[in-house]
């Protein structure tokens, strides 16, 4: 075997979804930042931190969203929606995302926190093929891929597009709109995700 592969380390990182729902406007609305440092520095992502060594993953996430928007929530309001650990997902150093979702009872006002120049939140409708979020002057999907391996080949060929979301966050937030809109459906909660 080769111990090289066996002893190589990735990255862990948190990725979370912090969303609210919006009984005004029956709009699921969820926590976008603007990258301040490479990779992707400019880019709009979900919010992501690395876990400390003196952290379980349920912490760096609660440590995520005070770091970001400056609430210090209990671990009630989060759940882990999945791990993503597709080789492709980051280009250089391979990172593992554990990614958590995180839900607010009322959006609060937003300060972009360490690593961000910009933090917003966009509101989520649905489409016959998926998911859109706008802020009112910018809009992003989530993956058109039906599986998990169409999306990365074809990330692993689409180069820089300002309009998509950085790493593979149109993939996780894929997988999280269908937890949360099954989550709506389940709690009967108004038709928000109607476009």
């Amino acid at each position: 075997m080769d111990s090289v592969s066996i002893l190589e380390q990735p990255y862990i990182n948190i990725t979370n979804i912090i969303w609210s729902f919006d009984k005004t406007t029956n709009k699921v609305n969820i926590l976008f930042v603007k990258r301040d440092n490479e990779p992707f520095n400019g880019y709009w992502a979900l919010p992501e931190t690395f876990m400390r060594t003196n952290e379980s993953a349920d912490e760096a996430a609660l440590r995520l969203v005070k770091a970001k928007i400056g609430m210090a929530l209990s671990d009630s309001h989060t759940e882990q929606l999945a791990t993503f650990t597709n080789r492709l997902r980051t280009p250089n150093q391979r990172t593992l995302s554990l990614a958590y979702m995180t839900f607010l009872p009322d959006k609060p006002k937003l300060k972009p926190g360490y690593g961000a120049s910009d933090a917003r939140w966009f509101s989520m409708a649905y489409t016959k093929t998926g998911y859109i979020f706008s802020d009112g002057e910018l809009s992003f999907s989530t993956a058109e891929s039906q599986t998990e391996t169409q999306y990365y080949a074809k990330l692993a060929h689409a180069g820089n597009q300002r309009d998509h979301l950085a790493y593979d966050h149109e993939w996780i937030l894929k997988v999280a709109c269908d937890r949360i809109k099954n989550k709506l459906d389940y709690q009967q909660y108004p038709a928000g995700l109607g476009a």
